[in-house]
């Protein structure tokens, strides 16, 4: 990640992040390994009274579109995210139980001292045009990555929701609103003050 990253907080914006895995080596390969991030996720947004707008859980990098908790900060929220994440992985890994070996790790997380890389990237997501870039960028990834044929192929991802309406492990609100600081964004309202639509899955 750059050096000298600005972070601009208490805005009422939403933030695009972005951070990855420890040399970008993949140790999310396996859907167990997915599977547990996504449950850690959403005791965290829970326990933070943070939003999640949109998320996609790739092999060796995640994307997150958030508001800022209403409990603690970002970075705080990050953090909590990441130790528990790794913490719960490196537990499964080490207890060989039957049950946790269904989880098949890949060979690289073996004997690593780290988990993930110490930073992350935070784009201040301001107007509803960012916030439908965002989102197909996220829900785009795994076919970008050849890992899916569509986004519907890749059950890590907050694609499903967009197209259905269901509430998933991860539970999204669309506008960030829910858990949202008194202070909403420009775009949480349209002129008519209406909730925007849902961004059209593509």
């Amino acid at each position: 990640m750059p050096r000298n990253l600005r972070r601009y907080h208490g805005r009422g914006d939403l933030h695009f992040i972005s951070f990855s895995c420890y040399e970008r080596r993949t140790l999310l390969g396996t859907g167990g390994a997915r599977d547990v991030f996504l449950k850690t996720l959403e005791e965290v947004r829970r326990g933070c009274a943070a939003s999640v707008v949109g998320y996609v859980v790739m092999p060796e990098h995640v994307h997150l579109l958030l508001s800022e908790p209403r409990k603690g900060t970002l970075s705080q929220l990050l953090q909590v995210l990441k130790q528990r994440v790794s913490r719960a992985l490196r537990r499964q890994r080490e207890s060989g139980s039957s049950e946790q070996l269904s989880v098949d790790f890949p060979d690289s997380f073996g004997g690593l001292r780290r988990f993930w890389q110490r930073r992350y990237y935070d784009f201040n997501v301001y107007s509803a045009e960012k916030l439908n870039e965002k989102l197909d960028y996220i829900h785009a990834n795994s076919v970008k990555r050849r890992l899916a044929m569509h986004p519907k192929d890749w059950p890590w991802s907050s694609w499903a929701f967009y197209a259905t309406g269901v509430q998933g492990v991860v539970k999204i609100d669309p506008t960030g609103e829910e858990q949202r600081r008194e202070e909403a964004p420009p775009f949480a309202k349209t002129a008519k003050g209406r909730a925007p639509s849902l961004p059209t899955p593509r």
